[in-house]
């Protein structure tokens, strides 16, 4: 086992990645959190195969920021984040979040968020080959693309709203089919919304994905084994039917707790174990204020929101009580 100095080293699968999300701070900044800089800079003593982030690595989605204020913005990153990260070596993953390049549209049809977009767009073209994947489809990277690392197909949709777009759905069904998707070990996929809620006002409409069952059917459909997400700044290992989710919490600002919990928020980092010959993965994550391993007995059981239900991922849903199985949707307060 290895981890960097001051943190638990947990047993090493087959492969192993780091998971983050969620980066960045207030509108515009160019700074970012004690605990961001910490886990970047920690990275290489867990010795992973890749990092890959569930996306918000800047802080736009403000009509108010300049285009000049947006490019300050990927600059910082790229200081701060992309650069440790490629001295390294290490491949990085990444999907656009709302913060990053919102894909809202007006009533015209046009992007809301159009510098967001440009500056986003622009700047992704410049560092693709800096993030040493081996992509399968990139033509709409950063936005919806597929690769392969260690022999498990990665597919990646725009999904920094409530709505993924519907050509990236036919295009998603389509890529999983391949003969690359289907002859990996494993298939994973990402999106920045997740499918269901899970976290504290993040349970209204727009802030998770709608179609959420239709979704996830197809991903099961092509045995898609996790998808990954982040927006709910909440660390939660779910799930639904055949689908496994890894909500990620939020390295930089505004953790939050989960739905129907007292417990205080915290940043978070996970280090995602796969062990190839059971198909599974184990999942350490640190509360990164005070380097400790989250015990998963401290999770909730069962997480009900208002488009769906989320079993942690170590139960049956047999392992239910009759009251758990019964459980109602209470909303968090706005």
């Amino acid at each position: 086992p290895t981890a960097p100095d001051g943190y638990f080293a947990p047993p090493r699968g087959d492969i192993r990645f780091i998971v983050i999300s969620d980066l960045n701070s207030a509108y515009g900044s160019t700074d970012y959190r004690r605990e961001v800089i910490e886990g970047v800079n920690a990275l290489p003593g867990w010795q992973p195969d890749m990092v890959i982030c569930g996306g918000d690595m800047v802080a736009g989605q403000s009509i108010n920021l300049t285009a000049t204020e947006i490019d300050a913005m990927w600059a910082a990153f790229d200081d701060k984040i992309l650069t440790p990260i490629r001295t390294t070596g290490l491949p990085y993953a990444l999907t656009i979040g709302n913060h990053d390049a919102s894909g809202y549209k007006d009533e015209n049809g046009e992007f809301f968020y159009v510098l967001d977009r440009q500056v986003t767009t622009k700047f992704w073209e410049g560092h693709k080959t800096d993030t040493n994947l081996t992509f399968i489809e990139a033509s709409g990277f950063p936005y919806y693309y597929s690769f392969k690392q260690n022999d498990i197909f990665f597919l990646i949709w725009d999904a920094s709203t409530a709505n993924v777009p519907p050509e990236q759905i036919a295009w998603a069904d389509r890529a999983l089919a391949t003969p690359e998707a289907q002859s990996a070990k494993l298939r994973i996929a990402m999106g920045h919304l997740p499918l269901y809620a899970v976290s504290q006002r993040r349970d209204r409409a727009g802030e998770y994905l709608n179609q959420a069952d239709e979704l996830r059917a197809l991903l099961e459909r092509h045995n898609v084994h996790t998808y990954i997400s982040g927006h709910h700044h909440a660390y939660f290992p779910g799930k639904n039917g055949n689908l496994n989710m890894l909500h990620l919490g939020a390295l930089g600002s505004g953790p939050k707790s989960l739905l129907n919990t007292t417990d205080a928020a915290f940043q978070t980092l996970t280090v995602m174990d796969i062990f190839l010959d059971t198909a599974s993965t184990t999942y350490n994550t640190y509360n990164m204020s005070t380097r400790q391993v989250v015990d998963p007995q401290s999770l909730p059981r069962l997480i009900v929101g208002p488009n769906g239900r989320e079993l942690r991922q170590d139960l049956a849903p047999q392992d239910l009580t009759p009251a758990e199985q019964s459980q109602p949707y209470v909303p968090s307060e706005a």
